[in-house]
């Protein structure tokens, strides 16, 4: 096998970062400027000049096609993607060194890999790219009299400039081999490049989006928005009831006391509290305002290509810490639920596309609300076909159970599989018959909260005091949990002593058919804690060492993307966050498993949200064909109780 490590550099008319890859490739005006290559590693790296003329030599095009020499790049899927414009190249042939190093642990992006992996200067990104690239890859922002009133900057208009970028092409291509090799000597399994290449797949076939709704909902929102601010300022005589200071003086002189802030939870309890009158309604007002999410519906609408279709919803890998894939343009991963019925949907859904605003409001009453439940309706089936969604049921708690053996649920989940109920009734020593309303939302919240070694404080971010619960029994209710589950609680305290005694003495251990172990390689530099998946797939944890927590205890530190700010730094682990990690990435293998085993079976599949999928179909009985391949065994995971459940819709919704 020959290899050939590409870059390129382009330009179009369309913003990449707003509307995506797709639709940035596909505008009549995308042109390749520059395209740098290498074959073997070769640090004489070559570079093509198409903007100014010069032609990719014939040999280059033959080996895109060729299956004997596999292309690298970093982001392989904006290589692939660009390149198949104008030359077929199957994305089989394709590795991406973004998701060799996410698979290794490392951030996304050339330059923080680069900086993780602490390359030389003369091996890392150039930092000057951002400039290089508003220069050339974009159109002029303001045409005026300095730049000779031009749309876009050629060449020949910053020579200097274009040849730094060339300069800044090649090194683009001279830091992603050098990345490749440090990383090569932890290679991704074949099974995750295949997984990769169908990502790539779904994510070229898109969702289709009803344009129409989408249109409708921007019209309905800017009215409705137009006439509460409207009805603010009347009643407040604020200049702008929207300013956070201006409304808190404001509240303050009104209501008689002081409100500190304006978050969700405090708008909603002063509601409660506050008598009718103008601060009643300017609260209700802030609250329906901030209800309105015609971001996604913009995004929607940017992101759509001519077809209608939406692409690029999916990042391969975006949570590299299980390998979960991420929401990318829309964020599918966080879109407000339903909590209306299919025929008040369907109207609804009618209404917003007809623009009736006065029927909105006599129907409905919160027109914001409305159009925040509509919003995954927006996702359609094309003509003829249908959506057939299917989700896997309580996946992370049945992975849980059959990793630590605990025999009581796993027989509830082979049986009735009504864990909450179950739960509550080997908490509190109640017949499962005889379970109130009161005793299964305990059971609810603690299966939700305490899972992964947490306590009351996880309890109340689960929402356990506005279950009517109070502060005081949590404490009984996390001892309940726990006496319940012995084998859990044993697996959180297994798995950081594993850790700990690997650290300490250098040799794996394994636990339950997983594998905890250090693995290192001087001559790269690298260093990783890995835990080897029952599917033989690996966790990395970068540069571990062991050092004091907050608690005083020896536990395992890694060097990771902080979840809040994505900065470089160092990361205290336990046992049941390592439980956390290892529950959710087996997780994402059983759907991996299951959109491998749909596509193989001839199936469409147009999005995967969490531990669901949709495939698009016109035949109704596919839908228990897919859910008869989620709820197939796995031969990595012998008695694994899998099942799922789904339905067949128009457009997409929260069953």
């Amino acid at each position: 096998m020959w290899n050939l490590s590409i870059d390129i550099e382009t330009y179009s008319d369309i913003d990449i970062k707003k509307a995506g890859l797709y639709r940035y490739v596909q505008s009549p005006a995308f042109q390749i400027l520059l395209f740098a290559y290498s074959f073997n590693g070769d640090p004489a790296v070559q570079i093509v000049d198409m903007a100014q003329g010069e032609k990719i030599p014939q040999h280059i095009i033959d080996a895109l096609r060729d299956p004997n020499v596999i292309k690298h790049a970093y982001n392989a899927a904006f290589e692939w993607y660009c390149l198949n414009k104008f030359w077929s190249s199957p994305v089989e042939q394709w590795r991406c060194t973004q998701i060799h190093g996410l698979y290794c642990g490392y951030p996304a992006g050339l330059g923080k890999v680069g900086e993780a992996l602490g390359l030389p200067q003369d091996k890392r990104k150039m930092g000057v790219g951002g400039s290089l690239i508003r220069t050339f890859c974009v159109p002029v922002k303001k045409p005026a009299k300095a730049n000779g009133y031009r749309a876009r900057t050629l060449p020949h208009h910053e020579p200097e400039k274009w040849q730094l970028f060339k300069e800044y092409c090649v090194g683009d291509v001279v830091a992603e081999m050098e990345i490749l090799r440090r990383l090569s000597v932890f290679p991704v399994p074949d099974a995750e490049w295949q997984l990769w290449q169908m990502d790539q797949r779904i994510n070229v076939r898109g969702i289709a989006c009803d344009l129409h709704l989408v249109e409708g909902a921007l019209a309905v929102d800017e009215q409705i928005t137009a006439e509460l601010m409207k009805e603010a300022v009347h009643l407040s005589g604020l200049a702008n009831p929207k300013s956070v200071q201006q409304l808190k003086k404001w509240l303050t002189e009104e209501i008689g006391e002081e409100v500190e802030d304006l978050k969700k939870d405090t708008v909603s309890g002063l509601i409660e509290s506050v008598e009718e009158g103008k601060a009643k309604r300017v609260l209700e007002i802030r609250r329906e305002l901030s209800k309105t999410s015609t971001k996604k519906y913009v995004a929607m609408k940017t992101v759509a290509c001519e077809d209608g279709r939406v692409r690029g919803l999916l990042q391969f890998y975006g949570a590299n810490r299980t390998g979960r894939w991420a929401g990318r343009l829309v964020q599918v991963h966080n879109l407000p639920k339903n909590k209306m019925g299919l025929e008040l949907l369907s109207f609804a859904r009618q209404l917003v596309r007809d623009r009736r605003v006065d029927m909105l409001k006599f129907v409905f009453g919160n027109v914001p609300d409305t159009l925040s439940q509509l919003i995954r309706t927006a996702f359609i089936a094309t003509s003829g076909k249908k959506l057939q969604v299917a989700d896997f049921s309580a996946i992370e708690a049945r992975v849980l159970a059959w990793l630590a053996g605990e025999q009581w649920r796993l027989d509830v989940f082979a049986g009735h599989g009504k864990i909450y109920e179950a739960s509550a009734a080997q908490m509190f020593g109640v017949p499962l018959d005889e379970i109130s309303k009161d005793l299964r939302q305990k059971g609810k919240v603690s299966e939700l909260a305490l899972g992964y070694q947490g306590a009351s404080g996880a309890l109340i971010q689960m929402g356990a005091l506005d279950m009517g619960l109070s502060e005081e029994e949590l404490p009984e209710i996390v001892t309940r949990w726990r006496n319940a589950n012995r084998r859990i609680c044993d697996l959180w305290y297994a798995f950081e002593r594993a850790a700990v005694q690997v650290m300490e003495t250098g040799m794996p251990v394994g636990i339950r058919g997983i594998v905890f172990a250090r693995e290192s390689h001087h001559g790269n530099g690298l260093d990783f804690f890995t835990v080897q998946l029952p599917s033989g797939r690996k966790l990395y944890y970068v540069a571990p060492r062991l050092a004091q927590n907050d608690f005083g205890k020896q536990a395992l530190h890694y060097m990771g993307p902080d979840q809040k700010t994505g900065k470089w730094t160092l990361i205290s682990t336990y046992g049941g966050k390592l439980v956390e990690n290892i529950v959710q990435a087996i997780a994402r293998d059983c759907l991996a498993v299951t959109l491998i085993r749909a596509e193989q079976a001839g199936y469409n599949t147009v999005l995967h949200v969490h531990d669901e999928l949709g495939i698009e179909s016109d035949r109704p009985e596919d839908l228990d064909k897919v859910l008869a391949l989620m709820s197939d065994s796995i031969d990595w995971a012998p008695g694994l109780p899998l099942k799922g459940a789904g339905f067949v819709t128009e457009f997409y919704m929260k069953d």
